[in-house]
């Protein structure tokens, strides 16, 4: 039901201002909808082109990053409704080039929750491949497309994979525990391409979600958005300074599945539709049953605090709603869908400049369609002191593989500070193993993991970063 009241509408949009202005976002479209996919509420903020000054509206493309995982995990289950594969088979079995040598098989369950095992690696990116197999997009196409890139692509992520060990790589056993990974759901999306009986991973999404949602702006190619006069322009900070470009492939996973898709609102408002009618679309088009949107939203792995992951999209609650939902980031790139079925709402929020807490603007409107104010104090923590054994374990070095260095160490007054790739944070320890980070708007965490009587690695978000030896 709709509570939304012109009040609370008014101090959304002023908090919407608030971030465009502090995270200097070039343009923000943001929707919400009801069950029957009727817009209770829309509006633009900013530009797609902020040096021309063109509007945005709801047919802007904009890139959605990480939310296409839970495209990927869509069509997973799909391929599980029609007895094509059984979640609980091995990955080996699809994808001989990864051997599962060094550990306990894993599934294809794990890798659809991020439980594969894996510390998060170096990105493998479209455009190295691309440069390393010789392929030009003006002769051989869109490289969404391009099966030599996903065949050179899955061997280089099986291969890097299947040469991970306890000693060296591997977090724990598969299901272990939750570490973001998209190389394991670059690897769900090679099963799609090889057994979905389309040409590729993009044509699997084209005809068995797209077309049949009737979402005909959206997609994974990299070409047609660059070209579109009606895209997003993308916006980032480089040494401080905001460039922009319609460089699509910026960053982009050489594997399509966990982050290539772009969209628009207007598209967008069709594809939570139907997780809102439980797998069916609006015109009554099957698209998955209800078994398996359940399956998708089921709480698998402890996520953040207070938040778990299912398949491709995490849950989390807000006051005395459930929400559902999934955030994406790239280069120019700031993304969320959240639906509620407690609300029988969803909303959407787009952003065309990196690093901008979108999943902030998304909770407030849900509030605000439940009929509460989007502005909420900030959670006040009762800082706890940790003891000589976990300050001395913590303190050191913690690297990922996608290139975060999270430094933690002892203040002259005993405490434990943080820095992040050299910046310092504002870390509140709230109980023997986690601690909060205090940022602007929004905050973070880590939590300390510890193997035989040592802490081996944190948590930061949802990553699992190893400590240095």
């Amino acid at each position: 039901m709709n509570r939304m009241t012109k009040s609370n509408v008014a101090l959304a949009e002023q908090l919407i201002e608030s971030v465009q202005k502090e995270y200097d976002a070039c343009g923000i479209a943001v929707a919400v909808i009801n069950k029957k996919g009727e817009t209770q509420y829309q509006k633009f903020f900013g530009y797609r082109d902020e040096e021309k000054k063109l509007p945005i509206d709801e047919n802007t493309i904009f890139g959605l990053a990480s939310v296409t995982k839970s495209f990927t995990s869509l069509a997973i289950m799909q391929m599980a409704e029609k007895g094509i594969l059984s979640l609980d088979d091995p990955i080996s079995k699809y994808i001989p080039e990864f051997t599962n040598k060094n550990q306990d098989t894993v599934r294809i369950w794990h890798l659809m929750c991020h439980s594969g095992g894996f510390f998060p690696l170096p990105r493998i990116v479209v455009e190295d491949v691309a440069k390393s197999l010789n392929l030009n997009e003006e002769i051989d196409g869109d490289l969404a497309y391009n099966d030599k890139m996903a065949a050179e692509g899955v061997r280089l992520v099986a291969e890097r994979l299947d040469n991970q060990t306890m000693e060296n790589g591997l977090i724990g056993h598969a299901g272990e525990y939750l570490s973001y990974c998209n190389d394991g759901f670059g690897l769900l999306s090679d099963i799609i391409r090889r057994y979905g009986k389309e040409a590729s991973y993009a044509d699997y999404l084209n005809e068995h979600i797209l077309k049949p949602l009737g979402m005909d702006r959206s997609g994974c190619d990299f070409v047609k958005p660059a070209k579109d006069e009606n895209a997003a322009i993308l916006y980032k900070k480089e040494n401080g300074v905001k460039v922009s470009h319609r460089n699509y492939h910026d960053n982009a996973f050489v594997l399509n599945g966990g982050g290539a898709m772009k969209s628009t609102l207007a598209d967008l408002k069709k594809y939570l539709a139907m997780y809102l009618n439980e797998g069916t679309a609006l015109d009554g088009t099957h698209i998955l049953d209800e078994y398996g949107i359940h399956e998708m939203c089921k709480p698998r792995q402890i996520y953040r605090p207070q938040s778990y992951y299912g398949y491709g999209l995490s849950i989390e609650h807000l006051d005395d709603l459930t929400v559902i939902e999934h955030g994406g980031a790239l280069p120019g790139v700031s993304s969320n869908i959240s639906w509620s079925y407690d609300a029988d709402a969803a909303v959407i929020v787009l952003c065309n400049t990196s690093g901008v807490p979108v999943s902030l603007i998304a909770d407030a409107l849900m509030r605000v369609y439940n009929g509460k104010s989007p502005i909420v104090t900030r959670d006040k923590y009762q800082e706890v002191s940790w003891d000589e054994k976990t300050i001395g374990e913590a303190v050191g070095m913690y690297v990922s593989g996608e290139g975060t260095e999270v430094e933690l160490y002892q203040k002259e007054d005993g405490t434990v500070g943080m820095r992040t790739d050299g910046k310092e944070q504002n870390l509140i320890p709230v109980n023997p193993r986690m601690a909060i980070i205090r940022g602007k708007m929004t905050d973070g965490n880590i939590t300390l993991y510890w193997r035989n009587g040592k802490i081996f690695a944190i948590r930061y978000g949802g990553r699992m970063i190893p400590k240095s030896k």
